[in-house]
């Protein structure tokens, strides 16, 4: 007996195109105009169809972890070597440079407030009994101030 509905237009070669079009941060939507196909049509390969859901997976897991690390790198700082080769008095010559990039206090701030949300929220948190906790640490330092 026959599944109802269409037959799927899902091929084997899919994979591989899917797995490298989610390198690029594609979403279920740009892989469904990629192929021709709904953003439901994908949805239901990802359901039912476990290599496809596994490049699929797997592509985007490669490009989020390499997102991460490069806001990582630029939170901290990092060094770069870069190479050039010019022509000097008709010599080829490879120039070496080591260029060291700054930490970025926005990196910093995003990747803080992402990973120890705890620690660095945006705005304090405000407790059961209606009062914040800068402001009891506010009236505690001006308590403390006059004693």
């Amino acid at each position: 007996m026959n599944a109802p509905g269409q037959p799927t237009r899902y091929k084997a070669e899919y994979r591989e195109l899917a797995h490298n079009y989610c390198l690029l941060g594609a979403t279920n939507e740009e892989l469904g105009g990629f192929f021709d196909v709904t953003r439901r049509t994908i949805d239901n390969w990802i359901a039912n169809v476990p290599e496809f859901t596994a490049a699929v997976r797997e592509g985007r897991a490669f490009a989020d972890a390499r997102v991460a690390r490069c806001l990582y790198e630029r939170a901290v700082g990092y060094e770069h070597t870069v190479k050039r080769t010019v022509l000097h008095q008709g010599k080829e010559w490879t120039l070496t440079n080591v260029v060291q990039l700054p930490p970025d206090i926005q990196a910093c701030i995003f990747w803080l407030r992402h990973r120890r949300p705890e620690n660095w929220r945006e705005r304090p948190e405000v407790s059961d009994d209606g009062i914040d906790d800068i402001a009891l640490l506010d009236a505690a330092s001006e308590r403390a101030r006059f004693e």
